[in-house]
């Protein structure tokens, strides 16, 4: 199996992620297994985050942030607040999205 790729942008926003979590962790006087233990994971995986591997599963990443205190995807309007107007947003479009016919050219 190939290994994946990704783009520049994920990759640099994962590193910023893992950063402010090394970051956070040290200045709480954390261990890596303390904040594994916390957050119910191997340190092995905490080292992943924190090294900016792409393969960690998202819900554990935002949970250790979390738990660390970093507040991610802020907005003045609050969170339930958001996911209200982005549920309302989604509910006007389309229910799937389908590919375009495309129109048969008669030019022979």
């Amino acid at each position: 199996m190939a290994k994946r790729t990704y783009s520049p942008y994920t990759l640099k926003a994962l590193e910023v992620l893992g950063k402010m979590i090394q970051l956070k962790r040290k200045e709480t006087g954390l261990t890596l297994q303390e904040l594994a233990d916390r957050a119910g994971v191997s340190r092995g995986l905490i080292q992943r985050l924190e090294k900016c591997e792409p393969v960690c599963e998202i819900g554990v990443a935002f949970e250790v942030a979390h738990l660390l205190g970093i507040e991610l995807f802020e907005s003045p309007m609050g969170q339930n607040t958001l996911i209200s107007s982005l549920t309302d947003k989604i509910a006007l479009l389309p229910a799937s999205v389908r590919d375009s016919k495309k129109e048969v050219s008669n030019a022979f």
